[in-house]
């Protein structure tokens, strides 16, 4: 059971390495060296776990896709506020773009020229946001001239524009922003009587279930749970 555990923790050192290398290098330019060597592993136990670069990064867009999904939830259709959950859960994958390496790294192997995966978070995003406008849509939570693509988009490109600046480490990648942009669009979104503005910045951490874990993500009161 130690040695299982050790060899669990080991392979989860090497893909928050190999995030961290990814998303500093690029996938081209990071070499297994490099990942091992941040792991502070050797390059034979790095291959023990993953039998290449290609496998790693494979590892890294798994994971992240898994932290993705345990942040938005499933779709509720009965959700009280869906657009209060959309503003709320955009602000967190803000927050953990710029503090979680793995889900950082996800995203910007998306954009890496060098990488060719086969999921892409930003359209995984995409989707969730546009079926949450859906929901708040038919629940009569949006203007009736609102147009689901546009809005759709527009709210994708902001979190897109967020985590562009990231890298940077520009100071309009603040979390701050995307509660400003919120206060621009939400009075714009939202219909009658729904009006609300952003709620104030949150900084509690999002505790992530293991990769593989048989934990399951709910949601509770726009947040997501591991039961």
């Amino acid at each position: 059971m130690a040695q299982q555990h050790r060899a669990q923790s080991t392979r989860q050192e090497l893909i928050q390495s190999a995030a961290e290398v990814f998303h500093r290098c690029g996938y081209a330019d990071s070499s297994i060296t490099t990942i091992s060597s941040r792991a502070a592993v050797s390059n034979g136990a790095l291959h023990f776990h993953f039998k290449s670069k290609r496998a790693l990064g494979e590892a890294v867009e798994a994971a992240a896709a898994h932290k993705l999904l345990c942040l938005t939830g499933p779709v509720s259709l009965r959700h009280p506020d869906p657009l209060r959950h959309l503003v709320d859960t955009s602000e967190a994958l803000a927050r953990e773009i710029k503090g979680d390496a793995v889900l950082r790294a996800g995203f910007s192997l998306c954009d890496d020229a060098g990488w060719h995966g086969g999921v892409d978070l930003w359209e995984q995003w995409h989707d969730w946001v546009h079926l949450m406008l859906t929901v708040a849509r038919d629940r009569g939570g949006l203007a009736p001239d609102v147009d689901l693509a546009d809005a759709g988009s527009a709210i994708t490109a902001a979190v897109a524009g967020f985590a562009v600046l990231s890298r940077k480490q520009s100071r309009a990648s603040s979390p701050r922003s995307v509660s400003g942009f919120w206060r621009l669009m939400l009075p714009r979104l939202a219909g009658d009587g729904m009006r609300r503005q952003p709620a104030a910045d949150r900084t509690a951490p999002v505790v992530w279930p293991a990769e593989g874990s048989t934990e399951r993500c709910w949601e509770l009161e726009g947040a997501c749970c591991v039961a």
